[in-house]
């Protein structure tokens, strides 16, 4: 496993993360906050409270008032007990012949005052103001086992309540709960982009991967507005497109100077162009290779080897295909038939996927056409399939000169990588490095690819050891 770095982490990687799985955030979101909700409403059990208020009077006096205050407030001390005596619960039971009861019945004395309120609170409406009924007309009994020259005058009476005194309100816990799920999963998501073991940025990749980097391709985006995001025009990555920015057409003609540079010198003329996996851009850069060999005023030809998942023909964009390589290998056409050309380019490309495509690349044939093709070209650029995805470079690797190795930003384990690369070298064939493909500018360096030029230069001077 590899040391993790603080400098591995990757603050557009882990934004772009976000940006990607933002559903999954809306998802747990929704969910965290429809399941408070489904909580509280199932755990919710209403109350419903009523309160009567009543003055503490002496028996037998005209004025119906205690002479002092605070024999009043004491004797109103007294009934505040007596409400809540278990006494008095038992005869409540009793009056409203039930053998369980589950309610609350509190007296408290209104400081200063010889007042006193009672409240009732149980479950329903109707059982809260009967207690509070059954409480009034009982008190009595009890009472006046304790004292009798005292009694209770109603000012202000209760009645049925009418909602519960405890609403059913989680609003504030809600929405909390919503936002910390939010925040947990952005965190779970970056966590899981920071330790993810993908190539992040040009500047890891030295350390990361094992062996050389030839050189980085920068991101080219293919849409530069909305209007063309909505109609998703067709646009051309290969150098020849005057669509291209600058930056990304010069990357890609300097990396085919390099290549063609580094074969001339050792005399190799087959170029096996791979990647771990699927749409790393390998295709679109064996074109740009090829082409910009052309450009020098070389003799080149492309083919398709990717027997499986063909994507030549769409990047170059060859609508009618009458023969392709499996054709001729198939004993159905001559050599002449399936070279189209394009720009001066040479192009033997495959339309049709075909199953056990790796017995194509242990043929006699295939072979003898690579033989042909060394004896007409100066280069021959081999787009192969994914190593990943199938074993059919191994067999046609056997029919190269050198290789290079595609990794796309964020895309494929390290891992992976390295132990494939181990494959390529292992065939005693010149492995020259790892192009960069589609790699961003990070956010907080200042290595734009505007400036690849002293990149190039180190590059070159790799290749030349």
């Amino acid at each position: 496993m590899m040391e993790f770095r603080i400098n591995d982490i990757d603050l557009r990687s882990i934004i772009v993360d976000v940006i990607r799985n933002c559903w999954m955030i809306i998802l747990v979101m929704l969910a965290t906050y429809f399941a408070i909700a489904g909580v509280y409403r199932l755990t919710y059990s209403p109350q419903y409270t009523t309160t009567a208020t009543m003055a503490v009077t002496a028996r037998g006096s005209q004025s119906g008032t205690y002479s002092s205050l605070t024999t009043a407030m004491n004797m109103a001390e007294v009934f505040s007990e007596v409400f809540q005596s278990d006494t008095l619960k038992e005869k409540i039971k009793a009056d409203l012949e039930v053998d369980n009861l589950d309610y609350q019945i509190s007296a408290s004395v209104i400081s200063e005052t010889n007042l006193m309120t009672l409240t009732v609170t149980s479950n329903t409406p109707k059982m809260t103001y009967q207690i509070m009924q059954s409480a009034l007309d009982n008190y009595t009994s009890v009472s006046d086992y304790l004292f009798s020259n005292a009694s209770l005058q109603m000012v202000q009476d209760a009645s049925v309540p009418m909602s519960a005194s405890n609403p059913l309100n989680y609003s504030r816990i809600q929405k909390l709960g919503t936002l910390a799920s939010g925040v947990v999963m952005i965190g779970i998501i970056a966590l899981l982009s920071i330790f993810r073991q993908t190539v992040k940025r040009s500047k890891q990749a030295k350390y990361q991967l094992d062996g050389r980097i030839i050189t980085t391709i920068p991101y080219e985006r293919k849409y530069h507005s909305l209007q063309e995001l909505k109609k998703k025009p067709k646009k051309s990555v290969l150098i020849n497109s005057p669509l291209l920015s600058m930056p990304y057409s010069e990357a890609n003609r300097k990396l085919g100077a390099l290549i063609e540079r580094h074969m001339r010198r050792r005399n190799q003329q087959v170029l096996l162009v791979t990647s771990v996996a699927e749409n790393e851009g390998k295709s679109s850069i064996a074109g740009n290779i090829a082409l910009s060999m052309v450009d020098r005023g070389k003799k080149v030809v492309i083919i398709d080897c990717d027997f499986r998942k063909p994507a030549l023909y769409k990047v170059f964009e060859l609508k009618e295909l009458k023969n392709c390589l499996s054709d001729y290998l198939d004993g159905n056409c001559k050599y002449e038939d399936i070279i189209t050309y394009q720009n001066n380019l040479a192009i033997i490309s495959q339309k049709d996927s075909k199953k056990n495509s790796s017995n194509y690349f242990l043929t006699t044939q295939f072979a003898q056409f690579i033989k042909k093709c060394r004896s007409n070209f100066d280069y021959i650029i081999i787009d192969t399939p994914p190593m990943g995805a199938c074993v059919d470079v191994e067999a046609i690797i056997n029919h190269s000169d050198s290789s290079v190795m595609v990794v796309r930003e964020d895309w494929s384990e390290i891992g992976a990588i390295n132990d494939l690369c181990d494959v390529l070298k292992q065939n005693d064939q010149d492995f020259i490095g790892f192009i960069l493909n589609a790699f961003h500018r990070s956010i907080f360096s200042n290595d734009s690819y505007s400036h690849y030029g002293d990149y190039q230069r180190r590059t070159t001077s790799n290749l030349h050891k």
